[in-house]
């Protein structure tokens, strides 16, 4: 039986049943900055590939330049993010939802530039060619309704849409209808 994810993040912003697997690649928010965004996110190691250990890798900077030859491109990279939703469900996260990830790059987002001082970024294992699997969008929408909870409402948008035309992500497979009527069901509750 798989654990059941805490409905809560602690006063450490950690998500009781998830997998914490620290990454350097974060530092402190802005005094007084508070989180008003979710960016999710589409992510795949190899390109296309899932399931491997490519991004926690990634994310904690021991990416193998010699694994695999996209790697050779992106192992220098220093990125991270919050949280990593798996195919299957399982959550991984990375940093503090008390810490600033680096997850958006340079972003913006209704104007307001440095989208990564005001949001908690979310990683799905996906692309932009396959569609993302039932129990990744249950796994999301609990994650933003718990952060919601914690650092009250806020807005939920895709990578492209605080960094467009140098990011696509989380892509045309992703659901946003299907995300937002889950959002809906829960704030019923």
């Amino acid at each position: 039986m798989k654990p059941r994810l805490a409905h809560a993040l602690d006063d450490d912003g950690l998500l009781g049943g998830a997998a914490y697997i620290p990454s350097p690649n974060c530092d402190d928010r802005p005094a007084g900055c508070a989180v008003e965004l979710v960016v999710v996110h589409a992510i795949s190691l190899p390109p296309d590939e899932f399931g491997g250990d490519g991004v926690e890798r990634l994310f904690t900077n021991r990416l193998d330049p010699q694994q695999h030859p996209y790697y050779a491109q992106i192992h220098q990279l220093r990125v991270s993010a919050h949280f990593f939703v798996r195919r299957d469900g399982r959550v991984v996260q990375f940093v503090p939802c008390t810490k600033r990830a680096w997850h958006a790059g340079a972003s913006s987002w209704q104007g307001r530039a440095r989208c990564n001082d005001f949001s908690i970024g979310i990683e799905l294992e996906g692309c932009d060619t396959r569609p993302f699997a039932a129990i990744q969008y249950a796994r999301l929408a609990h994650l933003i309704g718990a952060v919601a909870r914690r650092h009250g409402p806020c807005a939920v948008v895709g990578h492209a849409d605080v960094a467009p035309g140098r990011k696509t992500d989380p892509g045309p497979c992703f659901d946003w209808p299907r995300l937002h009527a889950l959002l809906a069901k829960k704030s019923l509750r």
